[in-house]
């Protein structure tokens, strides 16, 4: 058992490592701070790490890629890239996406706009396209395709980030930063230098054949450790994230704090908690860190749910981290802080009354 002291001082000493000598510290929920004080009024700083976390080079079958400088822990910087320009994109059309002319256009525009090192920079990004596409298409407007991520309500390229490459079990995620205007790339596993950098290009929840075909416009098959597996792990691979999307989807409609009432309601609840500590374990056994902090959050409501706010605390605290890492200011991180410091507290009270009983 964890203990509440513990477990406060553990939250009190947690720092966030960005790549770097410098440590951010982490805005605490414990017993004495449970107000509904936002996270951005807590913690305003983010650190800046030194920019050598990276280096370019030839990655097999893949072109270029980004490799790690040094060792990397979870939550460090890889890099912090402004968009070299964005569009606010056009209506779009249903089925069919943004038109591909429009967006050219916006680019286009764009594009005029900028220094020649910059174009050259972005004439030189890797782009797919049929060959029909590349007779009737502007070159441009099919590398905004193939490279642009979202940013907000607009569209953006970053030269930069885009020379990451993909994995199915990715070791870095990102954000984007309005405040900064910055898209921010940061390690979700352990990292060893020389080791390459990866984020994912789709939906990680799927089979290793549905993949593939969603990787298809990307112009490559997908070789990556998930993908080199042999036939029964690859199978076991896909029953995993079939399992875990199911489970996910289930559990969407039953994530709220409301107590259950009926004793058919509070079986299930019971059943719930146990089924969320499965799927905790799933997503860890699969790797796949992009989905870790949704389901420790899964695990902490359903805990909460009947009462057992040892737990509850915990996972909300592991969920917190993350989300923190992933994007300090953003509503999901005050959220679990507020979770977390709720569930601190009544867990408090639980032992409390619990003490009071044994000393009667």
């Amino acid at each position: 058992m964890i203990s509440i002291l513990s477990l406060c001082i553990s939250l009190g000493s947690l720092s966030l490592v960005l790549a770097g000598p410098t440590t951010c510290k982490l805005p605490s929920p414990s017993i004495f701070n449970t107000s509904d004080i936002p996270l951005w009024q807590v913690g305003k700083d983010i650190c800046q790490g030194p920019p050598d976390v990276y280096f370019i080079k030839h990655s097999k079958g893949k072109g270029l890629g980004l490799f790690a400088a040094h060792d990397l822990e979870v939550g460090d910087a890889v890099m912090r890239e402004p968009p070299i320009l964005k569009i606010r994109p056009p209506e779009s059309i249903k089925g069919a996406g943004y038109p591909m002319a429009a967006i050219t256009k916006l680019v286009r525009t764009e594009f005029n706009n900028l220094s020649s090192d910059a174009q050259a920079a972005i004439m030189g990004l890797t782009y797919h396209a049929t060959p029909t596409e590349k007779e009737n298409f502007d070159k441009l407007g099919i590398i905004f395709r193939t490279n642009a991520y979202n940013t907000g309500n607009e569209i953006g390229l970053f030269p930069k980030i885009a020379r990451i490459n993909h994995s199915c079990r990715p070791n870095t995620s990102y954000y984007w930063s309005e405040k900064l205007n910055k898209r921010i790339v940061y390690a979700t596993r352990p990292i060893k230098a020389g080791e390459e950098f990866s984020v994912s290009y789709i939906p990680l929840l799927l089979t290793w054949e549905e993949r593939q075909k969603r990787l298809n416009r990307y112009g490559f098959t997908c070789t990556c450790e998930a993908c080199a597996q042999e036939q029964v792990a690859m199978q076991a691979s896909d029953t995993r994230r079939l399992t875990i999307n199911k489970a996910f989807v289930t559990f969407e409609h039953q994530l709220h704090l409301t107590p259950p009432k009926s004793r058919t309601e509070k079986e299930q609840a019971v059943k719930n908690a146990k089924a969320s500590i499965q799927l905790a374990e799933l997503v860890q056994q699969e790797g796949l860190a992009d989905y870790y902090a949704k389901a420790y959050r899964i695990v902490a409501i359903s805990h909460a749910r009947v009462e057992d706010w040892e737990p509850a605390a915990v996972w909300a605290n592991r969920g917190y981290e993350l989300k923190f890492m992933e994007d300090p200011e953003s509503v999901h991180t005050a959220e679990m802080h507020h979770l977390t410091s709720n569930f601190i507290a009544s867990w408090e009270s639980e032992l409390n009354r619990t003490h009071r009983h044994h000393h009667r």
